[in-house]
């Protein structure tokens, strides 16, 4: 290699390296504010920071297209989800949100409702059976509305095997807390 080439090397990755630096210093901060996290039973994405209850070692998380927080429970169809939404969905009321929730499930029963107090304020908790793709699923739906935000909590299982694991689902109610709006 002559040293003209080596000179042209040098000042390539020399380029390089500073378009490096530039892209972790300063590229990376700025999507780095526009991820979802989920740290210590506390979710932070753009819009809302708020905290859940901790839930037992039997609950798995996983990834739920549309959802913030989702968690199963390996081999019982048991399963658990959490979503907040802060822009475009102007203010329904509690039951129409809770509609919302039971679109796609055929064959719906509501089986109780009821307000309940929640980070100060009412929120709604239903109780459905119902079928998903023709399969027989009981649903636990609770939905919050909050400083423009509307939170919806799900807990699906198959019917006769909700109860085992309602108190999960309650203490992750319990433990949510909005710690800051966007």
């Amino acid at each position: 290699m002559t040293r003209p080439q080596g000179r042209e090397r040098a000042t390539k990755n020399g380029a390089m390296l500073r378009m490096t630096l530039l892209c972790v210093l300063v590229v990376m901060p700025l999507t780095g504010c526009h991820r979802t996290t989920f740290e210590d039973s506390v979710l932070t994405k753009p819009a809302v920071r708020y905290r859940i209850g901790k839930l037992p070692a039997h609950w798995q998380q996983v990834r739920l297209e549309d959802n913030d927080l989702a968690f199963a429970e390996e081999g019982t169809g048991r399963a658990l989800s959490v979503n907040a939404t802060c822009k475009g969905h102007d203010d329904p009321s509690l039951q129409v949100l809770t509609r919302h929730l039971l679109a796609g499930f055929t064959d719906r029963r509501e089986v109780s409702e009821q307000r309940i107090p929640m980070d100060g304020r009412e929120a709604l908790r239903s109780r459905h059976l119902a079928k998903m793709d023709g399969v027989p699923v009981q649903l636990e739906l609770v939905v919050l509305k909050k400083d423009s935000c509307v939170f919806d909590f799900t807990y699906v299982a198959p019917p006769g095997l909700a109860e085992e694991r309602m108190a999960d689902f309650d203490a992750l109610l319990a433990g949510f807390e909005l710690e800051r709006k966007g």
